[in-house]
């Protein structure tokens, strides 16, 4: 009997990518590595999706769901103002206190991922958010908003922040990194705009309890999609992080120990590099001219020109409209082009539009508000994709955490913007001098962009 067949049908069962589903960690020594069986992966027409890309499509989910959470308190301004008397600066501090955390949570936040997992860490921060949105219909003094809105809500959307970007990326992704990237921080920023309209009608209509126990329940409901689709790393699901190659150790899992610790070991390293300073500095400028004051007190700027509140939160979804492309863009442009220069542009940019948005605002929507809306809303956030690039950069294995403590600084800068615009508006009966101040600081911001010196190794061609 010939055996040519069984030789033949040997032959076809090596194509199929079996050992694609085999952990990176223990394989057997006698084997070869399977080249072949990647070559037949990446050309077949009929394979899955890369795991990863579900990793990030949940992500997108639980990010546009937190950023979602965070813009509620802006458009409560107003109603809390009206039913509890509370000051616009009272209710500012809620809205800055969460603004805060958002940011000094994240590298904590980034280094309990490495201790824990992604899972465990979102899916309690979706607990907690769940909690703090829920009690506040209970609340009667201005310290309850403060301590619900601003402590657990911004504790929990602070543990889903950008480095929670930076984490997804750095261990799922080598190729495209830079575009994945932008895909998830328009899903940050975007999802803070594109709810407010919702948000808006839901608190007029029906009072803004409604859209605090919406809140509770939707990030219930978040929880377990994370918890039945994210694994933490592309080992455990036995595949190598997209577009690594055989010898990359991008995405395989190792002991990680000291858990928050970590992170502030790596602000004590990171703070003794002048490049760390230059990008925290520029952050914060970025957080104080987007989060603190266009996103959180626009729509009153414009309610005291006499526009509908519901038409101005309108705007500002417009504006996430248009980020999302801004943002996408950016990351694409990211794994290009030197990106100290995208932030020279961006900050640049962006400063001028803020000084001559208090000439735009009045009871209607004019051509030149339009113009505005699509220009400030392409560089809403598209400042940090090249800032998670440098960080990454500058910073090696530690640059989500990294990152955290610029992302801190955005924060910080955030919700000074906030509390001190309130105090502006409360002085002077309006908010020009607040958008000034803003457009100056973007100027500063874009000095600093330029002066970050690069590695050398990164100088020699763009990741």
């Amino acid at each position: 009997m010939s055996l040519r067949p069984l030789v033949e049908i040997g032959k076809l069962r090596h194509t199929h990518p079996v050992t694609d589903l085999r952990p990176l960690t223990g394989e057997s020594p006698t084997e070869p590595e399977p080249v072949v069986v990647d070559r037949v992966v990446d050309e077949s027409p009929r394979r899955r999706p890369h795991p990863a890309w579900i990793v990030a499509g949940v992500g997108f989910v639980a990010l546009l769901g937190a950023a979602a959470f965070r813009s509620v308190p802006s458009v409560l301004i107003q109603p809390l103002h009206d039913e509890f008397g509370w000051s616009h600066a009272t209710i500012s501090a809620a809205v800055s206190l969460n603004m805060l955390l958002y940011g000094l949570i994240s590298p904590f936040a980034a280094a309990l991922m490495d201790r824990f997992g992604i899972r465990r860490v979102v899916c309690a921060a979706l607990v907690l958010i769940a909690a703090g949105a829920g009690l506040t219909v209970f609340m009667t003094q201005a310290w309850q908003l403060v301590a619900t809105w601003g402590l657990l809500v911004g504790i929990g959307v602070g543990s889903m922040s950008m480095p929670f970007v930076a984490t997804i990326t750095g261990r799922w992704f080598v190729r495209s990194r830079g575009l994945v990237t932008g895909i998830l921080t328009a899903a940050g920023a975007t999802g803070q705009l594109v709810f407010l309209p919702l948000v808006s009608v839901l608190a007029r209509d029906h009072g803004w309890r409604v859209p605090s126990l919406i809140v509770a329940a939707v990030a219930l409901s978040v929880a377990p999609l994370v918890w039945l689709f994210v694994r933490d790393y592309p080992s455990d699901a036995g595949v190598r992080a997209y577009g690594a190659g055989p010898e990359s150790d991008v995405g395989v899992r190792r002991p990680v120990a000291g858990g928050a610790g970590r992170a502030l070991r790596v602000l004590a390293t990171a703070a003794r590099r002048p490049g760390f300073w230059l990008l925290a500095g520029g952050f914060a400028v970025c957080g104080a001219s987007t989060n603190g004051l266009v996103g959180t007190h626009f729509v009153t700027a414009a309610h005291d020109h006499g526009m509908p509140p519901t038409t101005a939160a309108g705007l500002l979804a417009l504006v996430g409209v248009f980020d999302v492309a801004g943002t996408i863009a950016s990351g694409w442009l990211s794994d290009r082009v030197d990106p100290r220069y995208l932030l020279l542009g961006y900050y640049s940019l962006r400063g001028l539009s803020l000084l001559i948005l208090p000439s735009l605002l009045g009871p209607h929507t004019q051509p030149s508000m339009w113009v505005f809306i699509v220009f400030y809303g392409l560089d809403w956030i598209a400042t940090v994709p090249p800032t998670v690039l440098l960080c990454r950069e500058l910073f090696g294995a530690d640059g989500p955490i990294a990152f955290g403590w610029v992302f801190a600084a955005h924060q910080v800068g955030a919700a000074i913007a906030a509390t001190g615009a309130g105090f502006v508006r409360d002085l002077n009966g309006s908010y020009d001098l607040a958008w000034y101040v803003a457009g100056g600081l973007c100027g500063a911001a874009a000095l600093m962009s330029i002066l970050i010196r690069r590695p050398a190794r990164s100088l020699e061609g763009l990741a």
